[in-house]
């Protein structure tokens, strides 16, 4: 960047009363040219005044960072003051009383009605299911991003003369390495963003990777105007065989140029592990080719490179040193096959006491071979400090490349389950195979606390199960074991797999959740819905008023949407079609028997549904109701606000689409019930957890 390369003044300059004018020089004339050349660089005001803009997008980034910094504890705190009043048994823990708190909970209700709405649409052909795009309070955070850097650059930035575009050139530069601080912070797994405004590593990452594309126009900015101006003189090729800043300024723009390439989706879906180690590669030669570019006579632009660079190799040598630390004892992890292409881990780490529910490891396996001692994994953790003795369980779904490898070298179930304590298969037990593990973190968690919400609803697909189950195991062991009465009364829990059998995953946790959440009488219903699972679907014929049909043309008996209801139907695993008729919505319930000794349990409604289904029981799960086909998902919601009488919460993890149909369900619910706006409804706090 061309912050400054002196000059003789000729003529006028930044530095100069007069504007630089070209009246009188013989471009002709090697030593007028160069002369010439040298005023137009010239910048020893415009450096100053860049270095003050470049500032000035720091204080915003201050003031926005503060804002919500102050919004994040003071929900903290009003949290915390629902769980002190539950606790002395006051009722309705979860309203605002005081006119501030009812206040705060009104703004709260219009802001949320703004930034939860997703346009993503519903039907996404396989290949590009990695598409969506971002909520609404996203996409205004990134506009509001754009237009605040907009401004800074061309807001009285006219300067008069031949320095017109020079002056715009050189304050684009010194706004694209102000960029490089906040894309070096937001990168870290516990950065300084995260820990005062609670937004997790992995929802600061799309501002880390727009922050760079911005960073990228700037840079296109500088370059341009720069260019034009020595064009307009002719003055280009004296420029580039003179100077060192335009070849290396081209090096660096490259590089800049294919790291904002590479993060798009398709390429991080190609080949994740490939992507991490190409980015960190081509990150650590632009930092040294900016080095190279920034001319020694403008050190401060130096400070927005190396010092954030100097952050960054810190945060990476304490993240090891953590990491070394933690794997001081390396854990072992047993696997075990599951029904549906999944794998069951479980594993114990004697440093790692402590995680929020939700949160998540990278998990490497350096004994699966290949380059498994360089791959790790992004899991969720199912188990809570608690529920499984200190262990850490996951469940993940085999793909490719490192999933399948997990999938292809666990256990199978036979042997894996087997009870040590029995002595004639001791020796089997003994045979179950172990691995060493390596794992980096905790991290993640960062979601509202759901126990401090009056009525709860927990909907997941396929693996997302790990979140919800997470969150749904805490509230249980927090309502039996802290002695305390919690606010949540009611708490929904659905989850949507391809077979019923799947549900066995996590049977036991399910039941041990029930029973503790039951015995400490919060009101709590389980929904498995199976969207491909024949024997849901064909026994029996009243089976279609679940809108699900028999479709031998997608694989084992899935779940059609009809022809009508199309444009209505995410076609996400885990999700089912509604009713497309009044007809079929008026067809009786019907009660399916598990076949088998085990009688069907008492008909109940699902989740107060106003629609009859089929209802199916399982000796093996009795706590759950199962049906076939998509859950209703604004039925379910309806019901949950409905009979709220404070403050409800929605945790989803799961498909894009499912993620995406919660946000507009929620958003038109609570602008349909004018939540805090005088009709005396309660507010919705919706938390939708990636799903990977």
């Amino acid at each position: 960047m061309n912050m400054d390369m002196g000059g003789d003044g000729m003529g006028g300059g930044s530095g100069t009363s007069e504007p630089l004018s070209p009246a009188g020089v013989d471009f002709s004339d090697p030593d007028q040219a160069s002369a010439f050349l040298g005023a137009l660089l010239d910048d020893k005001e415009l450096k100053v005044i860049g270095n003050a803009y470049a500032r000035y997008f720091w204080y915003g980034i201050a003031v926005v960072v503060g804002i919500a910094a102050v919004y994040h504890w003071t929900r903290k705190l009003t949290l915390h003051m629902r769980l002190r009043a539950a606790a002395r048994r006051e009722e309705t823990p979860t309203r605002p009383k005081s006119v501030l708190a009812r206040w705060l909970a009104t703004v709260t209700a219009i802001a949320r009605e703004a930034i939860y709405f997703d346009l993503t649409p519903y039907h996404l052909p396989s290949k590009v299911r990695w598409f969506r795009i971002p909520p609404v309070g996203t996409i205004a955070l990134l506009l509001a991003y754009l237009v605040f850097v907009l401004a800074l650059e061309f807001t009285d930035n006219s300067v008069p003369g031949a320095q017109f575009w020079q002056a715009r050139g050189i304050r684009a530069g010194w706004l694209a390495v102000a960029q490089v601080p906040l894309i070096i912070l937001l990168v870290g797994r516990n950065n300084l963003f995260t820990l005062t405004t609670g937004v997790s590593y992995e929802r600061l990452n799309v501002l880390h990777r727009w922050s760079a594309r911005i960073m990228l126009l700037l840079a296109i900015f500088h370059f341009g105007f720069q260019s034009k101006a020595w064009s307009d003189y002719g003055v280009m090729k004296l420029e580039w065989s003179t100077d060192t800043c335009p070849p290396t300024g081209i090096a660096a723009f490259a590089l800049l140029l294919w790291m904002n390439l590479s993060t798009l989706a398709p390429f991080r879906f190609w080949s994740y592990e490939f992507f991490v180690w190409q980015h960190l590669i081509t990150f650590f030669g632009f930092i040294i080719a900016v080095g190279y570019h920034l001319p020694s006579t403008a050190t401060w632009s130096r400070i927005y490179i190396y010092i954030p660079a100097a952050l960054y190799v810190i945060d990476r040598l304490l993240r090891w040193a953590f990491q070394a630390v933690r794997n001081k004892r390396m854990s072992r992890a047993t696997m075990t096959r599951l029904s549906g292409d999944a794998t069951k881990i479980v594993l114990r780490n004697a440093a790692i006491k402590r995680w929020r529910p939700g949160s998540y490891v990278h998990l490497s396996l350096p004994g699966l071979g290949g380059f498994g001692w360089a791959q790790t994994h992004p899991v969720t953790i199912l188990s809570t400090p608690r529920s499984h003795g200190g262990d850490l369980v996951f469940i993940i779904k085999g793909h490719k490349g490192f999933t399948k490898r997990i999938i292809e070298s666990a256990n199978s179930s036979s042997e894996a389950l087997l009870p040590s304590a029995d002595p004639e298969r001791a020796e089997q037990k003994a045979q179950t195979k172990v691995y060493r593990a390596l794992l980096n973190g905790p991290y993640g968690g960062h979601h509202q606390d759901f126990a401090a919400f009056d009525s709860v609803c927990l909907i997941a697909g396929s693996t997302g199960i790990t979140f919800t189950l997470a969150v749904f195991q805490d509230i249980a062991e927090r309502a039996a074991n802290s002695g305390k009465k919690l606010p949540v009364r009611r708490i929904r829990f659905v989850w949507c797999v391809k077979e019923h059998d799947r549900a066995k995953w996590i049977s036991r946790e399910l039941t041990s959740a029930v029973a503790k959440l039951e015995q400490a009488d919060i009101d709590v219903e389980v929904m498995i819905r199976a969207t491909c699972d024949e024997s849901l679907t064909e026994q029996n014929e009243e089976a279609k008023v679940c809108g699900c049909e028999c479709d031998k043309s997608l694989g084992p008996c899935c779940c059609a949407a009809p022809p009508e209801e199309e444009d209505e139907i995410p076609e996400e695993e885990g999700m089912e079609k509604p009713i497309s008729s009044t007809a079929e919505a008026d067809k009786p319930a019907v009660m399916v028997a598990e076949a088998g000794p085990s009688p069907a349990s008492s008909i109940r409604p699902i989740l107060s549904s106003s629609r009859e289904e089929v209802v199916v029981k399982r000796s093996w799960l009795p706590c759950a109701d199962f049906c076939s086909g998509r859950p209703m998902l604004r039925e379910i919601l309806t019901e949950l606000l409905d009979g709220a009488d404070g403050e409800s919460a929605v945790g989803v993890c799961g498909p894009v689409g499912m993620g995406a149909e919660v946000r507009r369900h929620v958003v038109r619910l609570s602008d349909e019930r004018a939540i805090h706006k005088g009709t005396g409804a309660q507010g919705c706090y919706l938390h939708v957890e990636s799903f990977s």
